[in-house]
């Protein structure tokens, strides 16, 4: 198969391919608008997407793309991977951190570091993609200009690991979605399973909702507030950990809650534990 994702070789979603997909073609496009065209289009079978980090919490571009576009057919979520992120100073031979000041790199991880950058006296300069900084710094050549990204991805464009583990929080890990055209399915073994659903507009619509789900047996692990396609109008992203397989998906959202306008299953998966 053929599986997309935003950025180039070495970039920690090139890592995430290679660990859910070893034996298939990674095919790396500059932004998530390409990357979900070439799912829509045929391109690629696969998607695999970073969706939130534990520092900085939801990727909203990809977040926003789940609900669907128009002219674009469904996408479903297949799949949940984990990646510990721990990233490195990368710079050209023979440079001496002391004398870096600035550091480029993808927006995502240039606030994973935030801190730590800002104690280095280092400003960040944002980047489509973490390897593509990596390949635009070897290229030139400044001493006083670092990458932040995957320790793997200096050696093959010539850079060396300046400082390990540069980032403000130790347990730094994304999450990744692996997407697929089409409609949703749920496995024997699927105990988890994210939603988007709009409220009723009557006080309290929401917490009603949140608790008749509750009560019906799920674990509410995140809810995400996301404009809707109407002004001043929200849609909310929940991830439910219930009883596996259809029956225990169907026994959380069937009846559909009776506070809720409009609710749509984006994909159920196995949990993946840290």
């Amino acid at each position: 198969m053929h599986i997309g994702y935003q950025g180039e070789a070495h970039s920690y979603s090139y890592r995430a391919v290679g660990e859910v997909f070893p034996n298939d073609e990674a095919v790396g496009y500059p932004s998530f608008v390409a990357s979900f065209d070439a799912l829509d289009d045929g391109a690629v079978e696969r998607l695999v997407m970073p969706v939130e980090n534990s520092t900085t919490g939801s990727v909203l571009p990809v977040l926003d793309r789940l609900a669907g576009a128009e002219g674009r057919g469904p996408v479903s979520i297949r799949r949940e991977h984990l990646v510990e992120i721990r990233h490195a100073l990368l710079g050209v031979p023979g440079a001496d951190l002391e004398g870096v000041r600035f550091v480029k790199s993808h927006p995502e991880a240039l606030a994973q570091a935030e801190a730590t950058l800002n104690r280095l006296d280092i400003r960040p300069v944002p980047r489509h993609d973490t390897a593509g900084a990596v390949r635009e710094v070897a290229a030139d050549a400044d001493p006083s200009v670092a990458a932040l990204g995957p320790p793997e991805s200096g050696p093959p464009h010539g850079l060396t690991v300046m400082r390990e583990n540069t980032m403000d929080r130790d347990h730094n890990t994304t999450r990744f979605f692996v997407l697929a055209k089409g409609g949703t399915e749920v496995d024997p073994d699927d105990d988890k399973t994210t939603i988007m659903f709009t409220t009723e507009h009557r006080p309290g619509a929401l917490a009603l909702a949140l608790t008749e789900l509750g009560l019906r047996g799920a674990n509410l692990t995140r809810i995400e507030s996301r404009p809707s396609d109407e002004r001043w109008s929200y849609r909310f992203f929940v991830d439910l950990v219930h009883p596996p397989g259809p029956e225990g998906l169907r026994r959380v959202i069937d009846p559909q809650p009776a506070t809720l306008a409009h609710l749509l299953v984006l994909g159920s998966y196995r949990a993946r534990q840290t």
